[in-house]
């Protein structure tokens, strides 16, 4: 069971540690408690591409809460008033999109904390304080305990990545292979040799800096390929996708022996 008001997959990061993670994307609180039983790490809700509205996003953490899984949020963009909800909402981690410059990466880092080190909202009111039966525990841990990764995805964020790396709070890179390769040119192709090759720069520069390495695995092959090189976070599972290639698969076989419709 998760420590109130303690990040446990953020200490084991910190320490050099690998975590497991994968996507939610439906908007479903039954499925985030079915993954989160299941024994992963992490759990990131996707408010990207995913379902989730703020609603949604408590109800799936709620499911959560009696299982190890930390509930992280990927974040519409890079918005103080979302990230601002999203973390009131109780989240523990954040995967913000689309950040391409130092300047943004300061931005995503002061959203994340209260003053005097960001400029987050103080409300002792919030869920994540616990409705304020947790308050003063919470808005005293949470700048240290919430953990934020900026994504490179795009070629601007790749000229930028040694300047968004100096930014001190900003706890890791996560590289979000399909937009990076279709920014350089090379559209929705990661396996490119120029993008590998811009993909191992980010990789090595990043590691050297003493970040953690965050990005998404195909399935855990890829995955495990991933960790050995020095990742802490790879994605390698989504409660839709996921599902839908089991469906594929068993479906298939009905048909394979009996004939579709």
């Amino acid at each position: 069971m998760q420590v109130e008001n303690q990040n446990p997959v953020k200490a084991r990061i910190k320490a050099g540690g690998k975590v497991s993670a994968t996507w939610l994307h439906s908007a479903s609180p039954v499925i985030a408690e079915i993954i989160a039983q299941s024994g992963f790490d992490v759990g990131v809700i996707d408010m990207e591409h995913g379902l989730t509205e703020v609603m949604t996003l408590v109800t799936q953490i709620q499911a959560m809460k009696n299982c190890p899984m930390v509930p992280f949020v990927r974040p519409p963009w890079n918005d103080l008033v979302m990230i601002k909800r999203i973390l009131d909402a109780g989240a523990y981690g954040l995967v913000v999109p689309c950040v391409n410059t130092r300047e943004e990466a300061e931005k995503a880092v002061a959203a994340i904390q209260y003053p005097l080190s960001g400029v987050r909202g103080l409300a002792s009111s919030s869920r994540a304080a616990r409705w304020g039966n947790l308050s003063p525990d919470y808005l005293a841990i949470a700048n240290d305990e919430i953990f934020i990764f900026t994504q490179v995805e795009t070629a601007e964020s790749l000229k930028n990545v040694d300047d968004m790396l100096k930014v001190d709070r900003l706890d890791g890179i996560f590289i979000g292979p399909m937009d990076l390769s279709t920014s350089m040119g090379r559209f929705i192709d990661p396996a490119h040799e120029e993008v590998r090759k811009a993909i191992a720069e980010v990789e090595k520069k990043t590691l050297g800096a003493g970040k953690a390495l965050g990005t998404i695995g195909a399935n855990w092959e890829d995955a495990a390929a991933k960790y050995e090189r020095g990742y802490n976070l790879v994605i390698y599972m989504s409660d839709c996708v996921t599902m839908g290639q089991v469906a594929r698969e068993r479906a298939g076989k009905f048909k394979e022996k009996y004939g579709g419709l």
